[in-house]
């Protein structure tokens, strides 16, 4: 199923380049520490969490919210490296890490279910837009806050990381053909959701 190109209702993703570098431009230099974690080498097991922390955060606090953020992605990669030996390199080692930060984060949903605001990452913004913009980061932090956990799962690594539709099947340990169905019900939720909260685009 080819991926379908993404909607205008976008939420702020950071670009470091150092993440890029390791991911992208230095994959060999990624999977060589793997490897070297593989082995039980504790200082690859650092150079993997520099190169892959702050993507595996910025999920985590999207998906559990600012406070639990941390502890979601600690325990993350404490799984990582546990069950590192299972990795067979059959996809993107990132694609690997994602599905540990997102079954975390689920679980961690499952267990504190009480209601409350899931705050989204904040990035700087002009100063003579920051309140209309302050104003629509409050709409979409709160109807994305608002949506099932899985859609917003699936939301969150289509539109923010990026991830294809054959990464986030991977990611989520789901069919291929259903990751479309479930981001298209995602999309019309949020939608929703933002015009029950005034949203004017």
């Amino acid at each position: 199923m080819p991926d379908e190109p993404r909607r205008n209702t976008r939420l702020p993703a950071s670009n470091t380049g150092s993440e890029e570098a390791l991911t992208e431009g230095n994959a060999d230099s990624l999977a060589a520490a793997v490897s070297a974690c593989q082995a039980g080498d504790r200082a690859a097991q650092r150079q993997v969490f520099d190169a892959c922390h702050e993507s595996v955060y910025r999920l985590a606090v999207r998906m559990v919210g600012l406070q639990d953020a941390a502890d979601v992605t600690q325990q993350a990669f404490l799984q990582a490296f546990r069950s590192i030996g299972q990795y067979r390199g059959e996809s993107r080692f990132t694609t690997w890490l994602y599905r540990l930060a997102v079954n975390e984060s689920l679980q961690h949903l499952r267990r504190d279910r009480r209601s409350r605001h899931v705050p989204l990452e904040r990035e700087p913004v002009d100063s003579a837009r920051h309140e209309q913009n302050e104003e629509r980061k409050e709409l979409l932090d709160k109807a994305l806050s608002d949506i099932d956990p899985e859609l917003r799962s699936i939301f969150l690594l289509r539109e923010v990381e990026e991830l294809s539709y054959r990464e986030i099947a991977e990611a989520l340990q789901i069919p291929a053909g259903t990751v479309g169905s479930r981001l298209n019900r995602a999309r019309r939720e949020l939608q929703k959701r933002l015009s029950d909260l005034g949203w004017d685009e």
